[in-house]
């Protein structure tokens, strides 16, 4: 995902798509604990995900 993509998301949309990004972080970290993630480097991905929707929404807090 990238930031651009993210700007141009409302609010709510933004505030959506960080819920489900928490989800799908802890969903990795259950399959990591159980030994059963295959792709490791979809938690270091989803992270930075959930970074760049923050940053975009403190952005637009700002602004306002």
């Amino acid at each position: 995902m990238k930031a651009a993509d993210i700007r141009q998301m409302s609010r709510e949309e933004m505030e959506s798509q960080l819920t489900a990004l928490k989800e799908e972080l802890f969903n990795l970290r259950f399959q990591l604990a159980a030994n059963q993630l295959e792709n490791t480097a979809r938690l270091k991905a989803v992270k930075k995900d959930i970074a760049r929707v923050k940053t975009c929404i403190r952005a637009a807090e700002t602004e306002a």
